[in-house]
């Protein structure tokens, strides 16, 4: 695919990739799967599962060729959520808690908007506060992500959670592209 003016840039966020131990899939062998794809102008940023690029797709068109790539590399369904530089750039914006630590913030990224009652159906509550944003739900984890026991319902399936300080470098990433 070459570049044109009726390629769009995007930013796939990769569920349940190079977490935990599981979803082992080098940044490497992601930017070589987005360019035999056709993507243009790949990028990635850190191990999670980041990757920005441009296509003449649409969206759902260019999550579901990933998809598929991912499903035929990996032997199993890797979901993907895709956002546009300026929905990336609105998710930054939006943070409820902006006086938080911004590697304590987490931003669960959803294919669609979060349910109303998601905060008053959490549970393993603890001092985790929870706000509601468009396609996305940000936690503010005062003790830290990884000691917390929340879990957000409806926040499987095309969810994957990423920290403030990664959605900032994200916005600023796709800020510069072409």
């Amino acid at each position: 695919m070459t570049d044109s003016p009726e390629n769009r840039p995007f930013v796939a966020l990769l569920c349940a990739v190079n977490v935990g131990g599981t979803g082992k899939l080098p940044m490497s062998d992601l930017r070589a799967m987005c360019e035999r794809i056709g993507f243009d102008d790949v990028r990635t940023y850190i191990a999670s599962g980041n990757v920005l690029f441009s296509t003449g797709l649409d969206a759902d068109a260019a999550r579901d060729a990933l998809e598929a790539a991912l499903d035929e590399y990996a032997g199993r369904p890797v979901g993907v959520v895709l956002r546009t530089p300026a929905e990336v750039a609105r998710v930054r914006d939006a943070n409820p808690f902006p006086s938080a630590v911004p590697s304590r913030v987490g931003v669960v990224f959803l294919d669609a908007p979060p349910d109303a009652d998601t905060a008053g159906r959490a549970r393993g509550v603890s001092d985790e506060e929870i706000a509601l944003g468009d396609q996305e739900i940000y936690v503010h984890y005062p003790q830290g992500m990884g000691r917390s026991r929340l879990h957000l319902p409806g926040a499987t399936g095309r969810a994957t959670t990423r920290n403030m300080n990664t959605v900032t470098k994200l916005a600023a990433l796709a800020a510069e592209r072409p």
